[in-house]
């Protein structure tokens, strides 16, 4: 049975969408302006992240209001920092991990292993047998040789198949490393089924950063459509799906809302998989807000292509998400975010389009070009909000440069 998506869903949101840039702003004037930034920035200096666990509290409570069928967990790997774990874990979340490491951080937050999934297509055995002697028992594979990794696993194991939904139009196309068809799924079942393990149902990932809730909703009504056809035609029952994540988040452009996205899923998930346990991976748009990045100028220079200011963290380090993710995160002055504009204009203080370079002696190290900045000095501080996902947990020491601290300065609860 395929479902007929109505067309109204999938055109432009009624809603209106959040301007990244005045947000962005304004997010970062309140942020500054509090008496646990001041304190932080004093005492650590910079480059360094504030982060304020509220905004990842109020995006898990929206999650679940959106879609209250789905059961999410947390992609660890997003920002593995132990006081979003904690605070995720207080509101109730479950956890998607992909390693070892990520297994004993959360366990060590008090989780129970119960809450836990892990989700890496392609595992060391090693990683599998200490997955399941901590109690973990849902794992996600793509091929035959990682089934048979399975073969004497305790009976309660389930497995979900990972299938690959190209979208090119994502910033990451997910299923280009990992997933098969649809054809390759029913092969991999029999697989399964001659060996005797279990498959409880499957797994994908449209892609990171896609702003197309027809795309989310055309995975999930072929993903239900296969597991009809193959309940029907291998003597399966499936009992769980996971949705995976990939819910935009505005960096320097406007998404839909989030709500447009479960305004598609929801509908679908209502009349199709009540008999499924249905379960979702978000990272990025749960932590992203959580996090702004305060860097200040250690260099000025006018060259050929204009002014260049070169900053104390870069593509090495916190703005490794340039490189890896290809988003580009807003950059503003501190100064600016703390005055209107009026006042700024009034001061004299011309603006200017320059480029941005990071402090390795790497010439790939630039943050970006042709950013309008008012003029600034050596020690003048810079600030980029939306900067909780895949930065730290993806910056290096390059060049012996430290990775940039992370300081918690509120959102323990929210009202």
């Amino acid at each position: 049975m395929t479902i007929t998506i109505a067309p109204e869903v999938l055109r432009p949101s009624a809603r209106t969408p959040i301007d990244p840039l005045t947000d962005g702003r304004e997010s970062c004037a309140r942020l500054l302006s509090t008496d646990a930034a001041r304190a932080a920035l004093s005492r650590e200096g910079t480059p360094l992240m504030l982060l304020d666990l509220a905004p990842v509290r109020r995006c898990y409570r929206r999650l679940r209001a959106a879609l209250p069928r789905v059961r999410f967990h947390y992609a660890v790997k997003a920002l593995s920092h132990d006081a979003v774990i904690a605070a995720l874990g207080d509101e109730g979340c479950s956890f998607d991990i992909a390693t070892a490491q990520e297994l004993h951080q959360v366990l060590r937050a008090g989780i129970s292993h119960t809450r836990v999934i892990h989700t890496h297509p392609i595992k060391k055995p090693s990683e599998i047998a200490e997955a399941l002697r901590r109690g973990v028992r849902t794992f996600v594979v793509d091929n035959e040789s990682e089934i048979d990794k399975f073969t004497g696993a305790p009976p309660d194991t389930r497995l979900l198949i990972r299938l690959a939904y190209r979208s090119p139009s994502a910033k990451s196309d997910l299923s280009g490393k990992f997933g098969v068809s649809g054809t390759e799924a029913s092969e991999l079942l029999g697989h399964a089924q001659r060996r005797g393990i279990r498959i409880a149902g499957f797994s994908y990932h449209v892609g990171s950063q896609l702003d197309d809730p027809g795309r989310f909703a055309r995975a999930l009504t072929d993903t239900l459509d296969l597991m009809e056809r193959l309940e029907k035609t291998a003597a399966a029952r499936f009992d769980t799906l996971d949705i995976g994540g990939g819910f935009p988040v505005a960096y320097d452009e406007q998404v839909r809302p989030l709500e447009d996205f479960a305004g598609v899923l929801a509908p679908i998930l209502d009349e199709r998989a009540r008999h499924l346990d249905v379960i979702a991976e978000p990272g990025r748009i749960l932590v992203a807000d959580a996090m702004s990045l305060v860097t200040s100028v250690v260099g000025i220079a006018d060259r050929d292509d204009g002014r260049w200011y070169y900053i104390d963290d870069g593509v090495y380090g916190s703005y490794s998400n340039i490189v890896a993710e290809d988003v580009h995160p807003l950059v503003f002055g501190v100064d600016e975010v703390l005055q209107d504009e009026e006042p700024v204009a009034q001061a004299g203080n011309t603006r200017r389009r320059v480029t941005l370079g990071g402090p390795t002696c790497d010439s790939a190290d630039v943050i970006a070009r042709d950013v309008p900045l008012p003029d600034l000095r050596v020690g003048d501080l810079l600030v980029s909000p939306a900067m909780g996902a895949y930065t730290s947990v993806t910056a290096t020491t390059f060049n012996g440069r430290p990775v940039t601290p992370i300081v918690v300065i509120g959102g323990q609860t929210v009202p």
